[in-house]
């Protein structure tokens, strides 16, 4: 097994991922990524890690204050210093997002407001028609695991129930956006490794 994950590895470590978003589904995805070998990561998000955060997002205590990329690249390192992680603090635009993502093998949508969500599809959409991107909708709350569904639309993937949307009284949790995380990294693999096969030895 040690060989087959190797060998996984030294094919991840070619890719490039790009995360739109470091919350709950970014934090945790893009660790998740890390975890498996995804060589460069390129993440963008312009928020600062607050105490509220920490239910759900791939942080630590001491980091409050900090712009969340510029904690999760120090997390990231310290799981593994060969990752290279680009984090960029800044509010992404429809003008900006082509270029800061322009290198990415795969992109994944990973905000919690409805109109960021929007214009990151809208536009990466438009920008690369071809190219994968995973999106999430209908991550709040918690239970009803298996109100979870995986809609494919030739290259663009969205998964959630696509109703749970974040409110007062239906806040996300750590269990929930976890799970949801953990399928979009999953389906970024899909696509990272549909030209990848063993070599036996």
């Amino acid at each position: 097994m040690c060989e087959a994950i190797q060998q996984i590895r030294e094919f991840l470590l070619q890719k490039t991922v790009g995360i739109a978003g470091a919350g709950g589904l970014g934090s945790n995805c893009a660790v998740a990524l890390a975890r498996t070998g995804v060589g460069h990561l390129i993440i963008a998000d312009f928020d600062v890690l607050e105490v509220t955060n920490l239910n759900r997002q791939y942080y630590f205590r001491h980091q409050l204050g900090i712009p969340k990329v510029w904690a999760l690249k120090n997390n990231i390192n310290k799981i593994d210093p060969s990752i290279n992680v680009d984090a960029h603090p800044i509010l992404l635009t429809a003008e900006n997002i082509p270029d800061i993502f322009r290198h990415c093998d795969v992109l994944i949508e990973a905000f919690d407001k409805a109109e960021m969500k929007q214009m990151i599809i809208e536009t990466a959409l438009s920008q690369w028609p071809d190219r994968p991107l995973i999106a999430a909708s209908g991550l709040a709350g918690w239970g009803k695991t298996e109100e979870i569904t995986i809609k494919r639309f030739g290259n663009f993937v969205l998964a959630g129930d696509d109703v749970s949307e974040t409110g007062p009284w239906n806040p996300p949790l750590g269990p929930r956006v976890a799970i949801l995380a953990g399928i979009q990294a999953n389906l970024a693999l899909e696509f990272l490794l549909k030209d990848f096969a063993f070599k036996k030895v």
